[in-house]
């Protein structure tokens, strides 16, 4: 959509082609259905949220920025707000006003939409042009008719939310065309978890706590934020971010996992505090003081794996008792078993290879008139913005490299 209104607003014709009965359907579903359509931090932070392929994406980044993202939503009508870690949302926190405003862009531009229209394959002929072995012709739709055109752009998306149409026609395309398509793997997906206990705290949201990863004694990946446990095992922003920097180690090994309940507090701190609650209820059971300390859910669990007896009175706790109940909060245990799967994937790592695409205008290198865009491309970053960033910036530089 992005791409299609940079290049109408530039006197092309311009025909999109959507298989799906309605527009943005990855968009709808973005944010919890907010969609944070950006990130509002600085160019540095941007490009170190890139977890592949990040020297590409410098051209359209400075091409088109995070601000100009924000600009372009803010003089369309769609008024906006940054939230914490500068996530940026609609102020309406609707997912349907990202949608609609691309929509009425396009229509103003006078892009032409084609809905419930499948694209089969991507019409080629030899080139004769030094450098390309071919070049575009056009499309062929699934019921057979062939649409000639200049330019294509490939903006399928990947592998993620197949319900929503991405489900990997662009890697064919691309594969077709001659391009080479790098190793797919779901990415920003949750972890399935071995411990039972962890299913008994199923909806269980932990703020302000500190996920560890290891591989043996190596530390993988740690950040503080938030995360959720499920059926399954744990989600939320901490465990997908966590999901980049351990991909390739779950994918062949189960990984040790720690929460720091109480990042704030020293051990130290946290036995102070002990020492407080114990001493104002000594009298009475260790299972009616603990629950000032920790979530409701997560109250028989700290009984059961700090093994102290629950109808123990608190002034009987011994200093060793008390050692393994701080060691607990500040390094509660868990077992990453494996990844969820692209049903359940944010996005998907991998795609077509950027080495075959030049990062000015998304074209392709090896055939003449055909161009990539987004997600289909061997591009993916963190949450917070920053995946929909590469598809506005790559988007913009495809549709004005079409248009020139």
């Amino acid at each position: 959509m992005f791409a299609a209104i940079a290049a109408a607003e530039r006197v092309c014709e311009v025909h999109l082609y959507e298989k799906n009965e309605k527009l943005g359907k990855k968009i709808y579903i973005t944010g919890k259905g907010r969609c944070n359509l950006t990130n509002a931090c600085d160019m540095e932070k941007l490009m170190d949220s890139v977890c592949t392929n990040r020297k590409f994406l410098y051209s359209s980044f400075y091409g088109y920025t995070n601000q100009d993202v924000i600009n372009f939503f803010e003089t369309h009508g769609m008024k906006t707000k940054t939230e914490r870690g500068d996530r940026v949302f609609p102020l309406s926190d609707k997912s349907a006003d990202v949608i609609d405003t691309l929509r009425d862009a396009m229509k103003k531009a006078g892009v032409r939409v084609h809905l419930n229209t499948e694209v089969e394959s991507i019409l080629l002929e030899d080139a004769a042009e030094e450098g390309r072995e071919k070049k575009v012709l056009g499309i062929k739709l699934k019921n057979g008719t062939e649409i000639p055109a200049d330019r294509v752009l490939v903006a399928t998306g990947g592998l993620s939310y197949k319900t929503t149409g991405s489900t990997g026609d662009g890697y064919r395309f691309a594969e077709s065309a001659g391009h080479k398509v790098t190793e797919l793997s779901p990415s920003l997906v949750p972890f399935n978890t071995r411990e039972e206990y962890g299913k008994r705290m199923q909806g269980l949201s932990l703020k302000n706590v500190t996920l560890s990863v290891f591989d043996g004694k190596k530390c993988l990946y740690e950040d503080f934020g938030e995360m959720m446990f499920t059926h399954f095992g744990v989600t939320g922003p901490l465990v997908l971010t966590a999901s980049t920097a351990v991909l390739k180690k779950l994918r062949q090994k189960e990984l040790r996992m720690e929460i720091d309940l109480k990042p704030a507090l020293s051990e130290e701190q946290l036995d102070a505090r002990l020492l407080r609650e114990f001493g104002e209820g000594n009298k009475k059971q260790f299972k009616n003081v603990i629950g000032t300390l920790f979530p409701a859910k997560m109250i028989p669990i700290m009984i059961e794996l700090s093994e102290i007896a629950p109808e123990k009175k608190v002034n009987e706790i011994t200093k060793a008792e008390r050692e393994a109940l701080i060691h607990l909060t500040k390094h509660f245990p868990l077992t990453a078993t494996g990844l969820r799967d692209y049903n359940e994937a944010i996005i998907t790592r991998g795609g077509v290879s950027v080495k075959e695409i030049n990062p000015s205008t998304m074209e392709s290198k090896l055939v003449s008139g055909l161009y990539f865009a987004g997600e289909v491309l061997d591009l993916d970053a963190v949450t917070g913005g920053f995946n929909l960033q590469i598809a506005w910036s790559t988007g913009y530089a495809a549709g004005i490299g079409m248009a020139e």
